[in-house]
Formats: structure tokens, C-alpha cells, sequence
């Protein structure tokens, strides 16, 4: 019986988390649901130097805000902890000195200076760097107490490194091509090559999903898993995200915001998740729209893509509206709550409901919520020169005049049209420039939801103080 899936997301808090992060996180999420495995988070918060204050709990608080929160962490512990790489240093510490007996990490002495002498003799040439071993050198080594960094040594005869890639297929490099790289720092602290390698086999993951600018790396990973005589994962390396042209990386004019900035303007976290889902990954089929349950049974490493994806707002945009559209009026309301108008404070939810369920069809995001309601709570100013925009003074006076005397004293939808759209033919006007006149009267709005239903959520007492209101500007 094969062990059971175990992923991890493992970002470095030394940035917050846009939208190429939360992806990888949703694709490792979605593999641990499809299998009923384990979603695992893991800072590696080792790059002392270039982390930012307050990253690690943004991190947190992304996925749970995205509905992806982890079932191992930092916050909800587990069997595998800590999770915090930083907390894990006596771990890495005695698997380096494993490698050191056996010979496959050595110290070296070489100062900053030094090796920045070597870089730039290398880019003169035209040639990538490589460490030349100095401190291989009985005479040039140091004692142990100086200041040092521990190099893995990649092996001297030169072999090639392959795998079988869960997204790319077949993938193959040359050691010859790969440098003596630092696994342990001078200050003691693990670099991201060398951790993440013990972390990973320490943690039981049996699939990485991370970012394909990891590929060049992997074979550093590989031949630590071989040093230690470790059984190796199953690497699967998603594709990139690139802006809506295709041409260059998403940036933040395309859309490379937090989650936490697009569900502070109205975007739903389901929405999100869909969107994500499909920006590298499709199940073979022409749907567009998926709800998490469908992603969760659907989702396969095979539908990867190794094309890099488009990121489209206006896209992500019409999921949205389309998944706003079929919530339940209930369910807009309480995910609504936060981004009424002002002028809303104070109304029964009873109208606010009535007035989503006129809105609801329009609504893409719900911080467009203030711009399409604002009406409904406050009196528009009554504006001549749009009222009388279509119909001259003394037409568009009469026929609000005529309104106001029809209107019924039953106050609905269909007893307001029965009184109000035979007028149109009594008073010898157009029916669009009837409407819309006692639209504008109204709403202060030349596009609106339907006109009976806007006046009988708006109730009588409303209406007959704006059309009052609109006679005598006019």
C-alpha cells in the first residue's frame, strides 16, 4: 500500500505573498485533498538578513483567509515540528556533521573577498562560477574555530543527474556543470539547498509542488538525498505566471497583489480558488468555472501544464461575478456586510436583502456595492439639465406630475406597473425616455436596476418625496 500524500508549501517570510505563492499553495492543497493526504506549511526563515517583519503571519493568514489553511504549521503544530526552520538548527547541525564525517561536506575559510575575486575573474571569461577548492588544500585550511561555511562536494566524477519530473517529464543534468555550493553559512544558520533537502525527508513528503525556477536546483537536492542514502520524492514543478501579454512575469500593475488585497475589493476566496486553479492547470475539458469540490475530485498532477499561464484580472473578474450571482441572497448579504455605503448604517437587513436581490445580477466585485446602492439609502440630487436631457422643461414636468397622481395606493412591483407604463402612450412619449426620466427622478442614474422594482423596494414615502423633489428642480 503506497504511504500516504504528504505536501508542503515552504515559502521564505522575506516578502509577503502574491499571487505566484498562493498558487503553488493551492496546487499542494488541492493534491493533499484529491488523495486524503496531509497539506503542510513550513517557513524557512533561515536568510536572516532579508526577512521582513510581520511576513510569517501573512503567510498564515492568506491561506486561511483563501480557505487553504494547512493541517500541519507553526500555528496547528504537528508530529513533524517544528516548522520553523529556524527552530530546527541542532537538526541541521548534526545531519551536516554526518555529511562531514563521510566526507561529502568540508569547510571552508575563503573570505567574501576572495570569492568575489573569483566570480568576476569567471564572468571576464565568459565562464560560470565554480568554487576552485582552495580549502581542499591541506595548507590552505584554517582551524575550525576561525569563521567558516561547511561546501558540499559534488562528486568528482562526472555523472549525469536525471529524474522523472511529475509536470516535465524526463529532466537531465551534468554534475560537471554544478558548483561546490554552501550548505551550512558562517553564521550557522542552513541555506535553502541544504535544509530544505533534511526538512523534506525529516517531514515524510512524499511530493514537492513548488515553482519551476526550483529545476535548476534540483539536482543540488538530489545528490544530498544521495549523500545521505535517502529515498527521493516525487518532484513536480509548476509552470510560471506571466502578465496578461504572455511576454514578461506578472507585476503589480497586472495583478501581482496579496490575497488580502483582493478580498479587501470584493473578491469571494472561492472565486480566488477557481481562477488559481486554472492558471496552469485544466482537466481536459472546456470548463472555466469550478467550484472546490469539483477542483479537489478533478485535480491530477497529469493536467499540469508546462506552458507558463496568463494571468487575466478582467478574467478573474467575471468568475467572480458569475459565482456572486449564484450565492443565495442570504449569503451576499452576510459576505456583503462589509462594503455597504456609509449611508447604509442604521437600514433593516430586510431592505438591504431587497436591494441586493436588484443589484445582485450587476455586481463583479462587492466593493462596487457603494457605487450601485448609494441611492437607495440617500436622496440623489436632483440634476435639470439630466432630467430635461431627452425631453424638453414643460414635457418632463407634466409627465412626472402624472406619475405622482397615478401612483397606487398598493405598493408593488406589478400594481406600479399597471399604473405607470399606460402613461407613456397617454402622454404621446417614447417609453425609453418615459422610464428613463423617472429613473433619473429617482435614482439620480441613467442605468439602473429594472424601474418597478427600484420603486417598490424604495417604498412609497421615497419615491413620491423624489419626484417631488425632481418637479420642482426642474
Amino acid at each position: 500500500m503506497p504511504d500516504p500524500v504528504r505536501v508542503r508549501f515552504a515559502p521564505s517570510p522575506t516578502g509577503f505573498l502574491h499571487v505566484g505563492g498562493v498558487r503553488s499553495a493551492l496546487f499542494n492543497w488541492l493534491w493533499a485533498r484529491h488523495n486524503d493526504g496531509v497539506f503542510a506549511l513550513r517557513i524557512e526563515d533561515t536568510d536572516r538578513a532579508r526577512l521582513v517583519e510581520g511576513a510569517t503571519e501573512q503567510i498564515s493568514s492568506t491561506l486561511a483567509a483563501l480557505g487553504i489553511a494547512p493541517d500541519e504549521g507553526p500555528s496547528q503544530g504537528g508530529k513533524y515540528g517544528p516548522y520553523l526552520q529556524s527552530e530546527r538548527l541542532d537538526i541541521y547541525h548534526q545531519h551536516a556533521a554526518q555529511l562531514l564525517e563521510s566526507g561529502a561536506l568540508y569547510r571552508c575559510w575563503c573570505s567574501p573577498e576572495r570569492l568575489t575575486k573569483l566570480r568576476e575573474a569567471a564572468q571576464t571569461k565568459g565562464d560560470a562560477f565554480k568554487y576552485d577548492r582552495h580549502c581542499l588544500v591541506p595548507a590552505n585550511q584554517k582551524s575550525e574555530s576561525d569563521p567558516h561555511v561547511l561546501r558540499f562536494r559534488i562528486p568528482d566524477e562526472p555523472k549525469l543527474i536525471a529524474w522523472d519530473d511529475a509536470v516535465r517529464g524526463r529532466l537531465e543534468f551534468h554534475t560537471d556543470t554544478l558548483d561546490d555550493f554552501v550548505a551550512i553559512k558562517a553564521d550557522g544558520y542552513p541555506t535553502y539547498q541544504f535544509a530544505n533537502v533534511v526538512d523534506d525527508h525529516l517531514m515524510n513528503f512524499t511530493h514537492i509542488l513548488r515553482a519551476d525556477e526550483w529545476i535548476p536546483s534540483t539536482p543540488k537536492h538530489l545528490l544530498l538525498f544521495d549523500a545521505f542514502g535517502w529515498p527521493k520524492p516525487i518532484y513536480a514543478h509548476l509552470p510560471a505566471i506571466l502578465g496578461p501579454t504572455g511576454g514578461k512575469k506578472l507585476s503589480k500593475r497586472d495583478g501581482a497583489q496579496s490575497v488580502e488585497e483582493y478580498l479587501a475589493e470584493g473578491y469571494l476566496p472561492e472565486a480566488l480558488r477557481s481562477f488559481l486553479a486554472t492558471l496552469g492547470w485544466n482537466d481536459g475539458t472546456t470548463q472555466e468555472v469550478f467550484s472546490t469540490g469539483e477542483l479537489i475530485k478533478q485535480f491530477t498532477l497529469g493536467r499540469i501544464q508546462k506552458s507558463p499561464a496568463k494571468f487575466d484580472r478582467e478574467r478573474l473578474t467575471w468568475v467572480n461575478g458569475l459565482m456572486i450571482r449564484q450565492l443565495s441572497l442570504a449569503e451576499l448579504a452576510e459576505r456583503a456586510e462589509d462594503f455597504w455605503p456609509s449611508s447604509a448604517a442604521g437600514s433593516d437587513d430586510t431592505y438591504r436583502q431587497a436591494v441586493l436581490g436588484l443589484i445582485q445580477d450587476r455586481l463583479k466585485v462587492l466593493s462596487e456595492l457603494p457605487e450601485l446602492t448609494e441611492f437607495f439609502f440617500t436622496d440623489p440630487k436632483p440634476q435639470a439639465a439630466l432630467l430635461t436631457k431627452n425631453l424638453d422643461q414643460a414635457t418632463a414636468t407634466k409627465a412626472l406630475g402624472a406619475v405622482i397622481k397615478s401612483l397606487p395606493d398598493e405598493w408593488t412591483e406589478a400594481t406600479l406597473e399597471a399604473a405607470i407604463r399606460p402613461l407613456a402612450e397617454q402622454l404621446e412619449l417614447k417609453t425609453g425616455a418615459f422610464f428613463g426620466l423617472i429613473r433619473v427622478a429617482v435614482t439620480g442614474q441613467t442605468a439602473a436596476p429594472g424601474l418597478f422594482e427600484t420603486l417598490a423596494v424604495l417604498g412609497p414615502d421615497v419615491t413620491k418625496r423624489r419626484l417631488a423633489g425632481a418637479v420642482k428642480a426642474i
